[in-house]
């Protein structure tokens, strides 16, 4: 993914500096981000299984970190190919689980979730999290899906995860959380370029930011906690 899409587009750094605007495709004329890489099966699978890859570590800490004893359904927003429901899966056999992604994505997670012995407990819901309501669960979570949107858009997402969650229920939120004083995680820094180069309007964010517009959806408590390299969690509770 990042040989055939991001080295690229990342030449074009100091136009994005100085103009905010995307560098990829867009800039050729073409689609943007997601209607590139959702529309050519080439792309798409790459892109899926470099999501994987991305988010391995992190969905292994989740899978361990979290406390899943309380719950018995999960939801996986966006969740690409399969990766962090399988990891889950995997580690706690009481759990049933769902990928909630566009329907191109389904054969792919399907085939994703069978290979690694778990399709009898998880299953893909085909969807849109812009235009369809998210499926109800214990937990969701949403992996390096914010840092693409706006933070309107932001806002309006937790708050869509808030209404499908019972009480007590949690959002997880994972991504290359930025330290509060925006000085320690590079790579997270990195990542919010790359959401420059690659979007319209997409930034990566602190803990702080995101505990904050959990508490404006109405979440009741929230922390952030480490979970791999770069990665780390910020955990609502409804």
């Amino acid at each position: 993914m990042a040989n055939e899409r991001l080295y690229g587009f990342w030449g074009s750094l100091t136009d994005a500096l100085r103009s905010a605007e995307p560098q990829n495709e867009i800039r050729q004329g073409g689609k943007g981000l997601f209607d590139s890489i959702y529309g050519d099966p080439h792309k798409l699978r790459i892109f899926l299984g470099g999501m994987t890859g991305l988010s391995m570590g992190a969905a292994k800490g989740i899978a361990t970190k979290f406390p899943w004893e309380d719950n018995k359904t999960f939801v996986d927003v966006g969740g690409a190919q399969g990766g962090t429901p399988v990891q889950i899966a995997l580690a706690h056999s009481h759990l049933t689980g769902a990928n909630f992604d566009l329907p191109v994505v389904q054969p792919i997670c399907e085939e994703y979730f069978e290979a690694h012995g778990v399709s009898d407990r998880l299953r893909f819901t085909p969807g849109s999290f812009f235009d369809d309501p998210i499926p109800d669960a214990d937990v969701i979570v949403m992996g390096h899906i914010l840092h693409d949107w706006s933070l309107e858009e932001k806002r309006m997402l937790i708050g869509k995860a808030y209404d499908s969650l019972r009480s007590g229920g949690a959002l997880i939120v994972y991504e290359a959380i930025i330290d509060d004083e925006r000085r320690a995680n590079a790579f997270g820094l990195l990542m919010s370029l790359n959401m420059l180069i690659e979007t319209p309007g997409g930034f990566d964010f602190t803990g702080a930011d995101c505990s904050g517009w959990m508490r404006e959806a109405g979440f009741r408590e929230s922390r952030v906690e480490h979970l791999a390299g770069p990665d780390s969690m910020v955990v609502g509770i409804k």
